[in-house]
């Protein structure tokens, strides 16, 4: 086994959060390896040829950004682009599909006639308004801490009062979101709007009273404090290979194929790399792996791989949540045609287009799952990369009208699938998406489906424990577990940098970098960062400097 001269900071893992880091601290001069298990860096925010034969490079897992921030990107010289779209959502009326709310961020005049189309009573438009000009308010004065030291609950709650958005964080953070939702609105299909962003990922009813559904529904509308997604150009692939540039140039070492095997005490990581063991020793250790997955690697004896009875690495219960989705990625011929004849494909498309998706079919979706059944109709949302960056299609496909459909199906926790029924699961949930698309469209989106060479259909579906073998989310989940919130209780101990900073474990060497880190979650950079600013502010453990030379 052979033994690498000793680094500042190691990171586990290669995702855009590692990448971040190694960046970070190779700027400030730091000697970093990172090692990352996969053929390339960027775990799931990389764009992919998910079809043989066909040239589109599809955003494979990952696909919208809204909270990196602005200072991640010019902190570190990345050539960024991000395309706004103009269109929030379109949401066709699961009773009549004639009728669909479109919500157009550049004409409030056509949502309020949209809101009137679906029948949703007077002031109903308003109404919903007020309530993302309350939410703005809030997101707007908690944006800035994200990459900052954590606030405190009371710090976070005064931040809120001076923006005038005290209402707002009573609504989120104080009681279940459905309360809310259920209180100020009146339609079903608008509410269904609105509680959307509060499941994406997250297995969960509205009136939860752990709240977990608010936590994601904050992250949904913190981005950038406006909560607008948008598309990266030239796929999910080029923010990670950015952030990957960044920091090759600034100096770090990035192993590929390499398969960190053991943490052990002292700094310690051990891994697989071209058919050999290697020991590296480092200052500190970064985890951009899921919180259970740095416990598996902490509680594996280096040379057997026997599990021991390593403490876990964060003792946070929430980290153990499963995911709860189905990710289906389409090519077709073109866009499919509309039983809404009033509005345009392209424009239907230009947003997140929600099928399914009103208040009580989400209820009843959850309670379907629970029960240990997959929903029918299954709630699915849909985005078309392609229609506002069509770069990541072949010039031969963009003149032929060929789009890209990415689907996420709600509501689909890993308690369904096993690795007994996996693949009969998969071909399940795939027959369920088609299904609930097909109920909105004009025409069967099967006949729209475009051939490879081979003749397949460009189709593809990730289940929980497809997403979990193929990045290493446990559970399949999204966030790497549950998400947190961006702030601490009054009584949290803020005694360390790692600690105030949101990334520590039990051991003061180990820190998390990645999703699983408190304000982890989604392409954002947050947690890299984050844990690279605890590591520069708390300096090396043993000389207590911060960089060499």
């Amino acid at each position: 086994m052979s033994r690498n001269t000793e680094f500042d900071a190691i990171i586990v893992g290669g995702g855009h959060n590692g990448l971040a880091a190694a960046a970070y601290l190779s700027k400030a001069g730091l000697k970093v390896l990172l090692l990352e298990k996969l053929e390339q860096p960027g775990g799931a925010a990389v764009s992919a040829q998910a079809f043989d034969g066909v040239d589109a490079r599809l955003s494979r897992y990952s696909y919208l950004v809204s909270l990196l921030p602005q200072q991640v990107i010019d902190d570190l010289g990345l050539h960024i682009r991000l395309a706004r779209r103009r269109y929030s959502s379109y949401t066709p009326d699961p009773h009549d599909g004639t009728k669909a709310l479109l919500i157009d961020n550049g004409d409030a005049s056509a949502t309020a006639a949209s809101f009137a189309a679906v029948g949703a009573a007077d002031g109903e438009f308003q109404a919903f308004a007020d309530f993302y000009t309350g939410c703005r308010k809030l997101t707007e004065a908690l944006w800035p801490t994200m990459t900052s030291p954590l606030p405190t609950r009371s710090e976070a709650r005064n931040l809120a009062a001076r923006a005038g958005a005290g209402q707002a964080w009573d609504a989120i953070t104080e009681r279940p979101i459905g309360d809310t939702i259920a209180a100020e609105l009146r339609h079903d299909l608008v509410r269904g709007v609105v509680l959307t962003d509060a499941l994406i990922g997250t297995f969960a009813r509205a009136g939860d009273e752990d709240l977990q559904q608010n936590i994601c529904f904050l992250y949904h509308l913190v981005g950038g404090g406006t909560g607008d997604w948008d598309v990266p150009v030239g796929g999910m692939g080029a923010v990670s290979g950015e952030l990957e540039r960044a920091a090759r140039e600034a100096g770090a070492t990035i192993l590929t194929s390499a398969d960190v095997t053991a943490v052990r005490p002292g700094g310690e990581v051990r891994y697989r790399h071209n058919g050999a063991e290697h020991t590296a020793a480092a200052s500190w250790i970064l985890a951009n792996v899921a919180p259970v997955v740095l416990d598996r690697l902490r509680g594996s004896d280096a040379a057997s791989g026997a599990p021991t009875q390593a403490p876990p690495a964060t003792k946070n219960p929430n980290h153990l949540r499963e995911g709860a989705q189905v990710k289906v990625n389409l090519l077709l011929t073109r866009l499919p045609r509309l039983l809404d004849r009033t509005v345009s494909p392209e424009a239907a498309f230009g947003g997140t287009f929600h099928i399914n998706e009103t208040w009580s079919q989400l209820d009843a979706a959850y309670l379907a799952a629970a029960a240990g059944t997959i929903p029918d109709p299954l709630p699915c949302e849909i985005y078309c990369h392609s229609l506002t960056d069509p770069s990541i299609l072949s010039p031969e496909l963009q003149a032929a009208g060929a789009q890209t459909l990415t689907v996420f199906g709600l509501h689909v926790p890993d308690r369904l699938i096993t690795a007994e029924n996996n693949d009969q699961r998969r071909a399940e949930l795939q027959a369920a998406v088609l299904k609930s698309l097909n109920s909105v469209l004009a025409e069967p989106i099967e006949e729209l489906l475009l051939s490879g060479p081979d003749g397949r259909p460009c189709i593809e579906t990730k289940t929980t424990l497809d997403i979990e073998r193929a990045v290493g989310m446990p559970r399949g989940n999204i966030f790497h577990g549950g998400l947190d919130w961006p702030f601490v209780e009054d009584d949290a101990p803020l005694d360390t940098p790692a600690q105030r900073w949101g990334v520590a474990t039990d051991d003061p060497r180990i820190l998390l970098c990645g999703s699983g880190a408190r304000r982890g979650g989604a392409v954002s950079a947050i947690g890299g960062h984050n844990a690279a600013m605890a590591v520069l502010e708390s300096g090396r453990p043993d000389t207590g400097r911060a960089s060499r030379g």
